[in-house]
């Protein structure tokens, strides 16, 4: 028997392609959504009247949205492996690599977590991870954003075209 290891691609699938810049959107407008839910929360919380509940309930949607995703695409990662940095003369990239997506899978599957036990279950202690997590996040992408320019600019790999063809 083989190990999933020995059958990782060098490229992305269009299923995963798909995934990523599906959950690139989403995590986009759910930033912009979740900028007052930490009011309404903490107001529903108070017993304060909430005025408007469409954003909170969007955002809501959109977190069970992300999870579902998410985990969509852990089952896919695991069953059809990418390379991280295939062929890099970088070891400390591709370590960097792995690192940077590992962190977006838990990341992106605590946030929508951890908000639904804040909501749902009325966890405080799950609402400030999630709040934690959520201010986080934009570093993470920021990172991940760095390393797909440097491959691109100063590696010259041809790394982020993987993005936006399929193999």
């Amino acid at each position: 028997m083989t190990t999933a290891i020995a059958h990782e691609k060098h490229g992305y699938s269009s299923l995963q392609i798909a995934f990523h810049w599906s959950v690139v959107a989403l995590v986009a407008v759910q930033w912009f959504l979740g900028l007052g839910m930490r009011g309404v929360f903490y107001g529903r919380e108070a017993g304060a009247e909430i005025d408007s509940w469409g954003p909170a309930y969007a955002h809501i949607a959109l977190g069970v949205t992300i999870l579902v995703l998410m985990l969509a695409r852990l089952t896919l990662k695991l069953r059809r492996p990418v390379a991280v940095a295939p062929d890099s003369d970088h070891p400390w990239a591709r370590f960097l690599g792995r690192v940077n997506h590992w962190i977006f899978y838990i990341v992106l599957i605590l946030l929508p977590l951890g908000g639904a036990l804040a909501w749902f279950g009325g966890s405080l202690t799950a609402a400030r991870l999630h709040y934690v997590l959520a201010w986080a996040l934009p570093w993470f992408i920021a990172l991940h954003v760095a390393g797909a320019l440097v491959h691109h600019f100063v590696f010259r790999d041809g790394l982020i075209r993987r993005m936006v063809r399929p193999t």
